[in-house]
């Protein structure tokens, strides 16, 4: 056991979810900023280089598969200390064109025997020109991200320019883009999953980054929902194929509430709404970057997050088809140490 999982996490869970993972980034992007901070979170953190590691995936060379999945760093004001702690690459957001407070607090909560995580913050972030004012301030080669929503207050059938607003102004600044439609915390998002506003969506920022730079040069990945249909899977696939894009993040959150054994059904449905994420996701995360895999016949590099607690999580996804994989609620509950250890069993199974 990691001296994180064992002392530092005890800590931190003495505290309210939402008000200890504010003062954490604020912490990261307060030491970011110290001479030598980062430094040292490299030498103890880093990752030793490994040829069996390195991964060039979309067009970009990643010197190890483990990345930070958004919803973590969403105003990206932490994201060199978090690729300082490891981290190959750094997905910021879920950002929107203009800033929104999100959902109702409390709206973050953790079920720590089953090591999951229930959110239903919806898109709280600063908007996109206070993370491009971050983003210029980069200072380090750690991949970044950038993962786009549009405001809940943009009715549906004008979301394709929020999309646009966002990923024109973010464009200089992320090594690529995710578009986020499957988060279940934002009222009415997912009914962009349907095949013909989504395509609508992808196709919008297609034709944007030709307009800005005369050709497609940066990945733009759609991040789909556990809870989709093998049918709606086929769209997604079809969509990834037929606008050309770079692929996929498999799978955002899931409005289930399946695997939680250590909690009444009670205690869950006093909870309310909102994402699941953790360990009781695994499984199904695998099962969708599986299928997406082998009905595409690996078209497309797929991203795989969802449930990743262990080394072993992590190894099973890349088995699955995933190019990548990202983590989270791992990171929350086990610590950076977590991605040493993806790393480290990596190198062992490919002896």
């Amino acid at each position: 056991m990691s001296f994180y999982s064992s002392v530092v996490s005890k800590v931190l869970f003495l505290f309210d979810p939402e008000k200890i993972h504010t003062f954490t980034i604020k912490w990261l992007s307060f030491l970011q900023k110290v001479p030598g901070v980062q430094a040292y979170m490299r030498w103890h953190f880093g990752i030793k280089p490994d040829s069996s590691l390195e991964r060039e995936v979309f067009g970009i060379k990643f010197p190890h598969p483990v990345g930070l999945a958004a919803g973590l760093d969403k105003n990206a004001a932490a994201f060199e200390m978090l690729g300082a702690m490891g981290f190959a690459f750094v997905e910021v957001g879920t950002v929107t064109p203009r800033p929104q407070s999100g959902n109702p607090k409390p709206r973050l909560f953790r079920l720590k025997e089953d090591k999951a995580i229930i959110n239903r913050m919806g898109f709280n972030n600063y908007g996109v020109e206070a993370m491009v004012k971050k983003l210029q301030k980069r200072h380090t080669k750690v991949i970044v991200g950038g993962n786009i929503g549009k405001n809940e207050v943009t009715p549906n059938e004008n979301a394709v320019q929020d999309y646009v607003d966002c990923f024109n102004a973010l464009y200089p600044y992320v090594d690529y883009f995710v578009i986020n439609v499957s988060c279940p915390n934002q009222v009415n998002l997912r009914e962009l999953q349907e095949k013909g506003p989504l395509m609508a969506i992808v196709q919008a920022l297609v034709d944007a980054e030709i307009k800005l730079t005369g050709k497609k040069a940066k990945p733009i990945l759609l991040k789909i929902s556990p809870d989709l249909t093998n049918s709606q899977l086929d769209d997604i696939i079809d969509i990834v194929n037929e606008t050309g894009i770079a692929g996929v993040v498999a799978t955002n959150t899931t409005t289930t509430r399946d695997n939680l054994p250590s909690y009444s059904k009670e205690y869950i449905e006093s909870i309310g709404k909102g994402g699941l994420s953790g360990a009781p996701e695994t499984k199904r995360s695998t099962e969708v970057i599986r299928y997406v895999h082998e009905k595409s016949n690996g078209a497309f590099p797929i991203i795989g997050v969802g449930g990743i607690i262990t080394p072993e999580d992590a190894y099973e996804k890349l088995q699955a088809g995933a190019s990548l994989v990202q983590i989270y609620s791992g990171f929350i509950f086990e610590g950076p140490s977590l991605i040493k250890k993806i790393c480290k069993y990596i190198v062992e199974k490919n002896k």
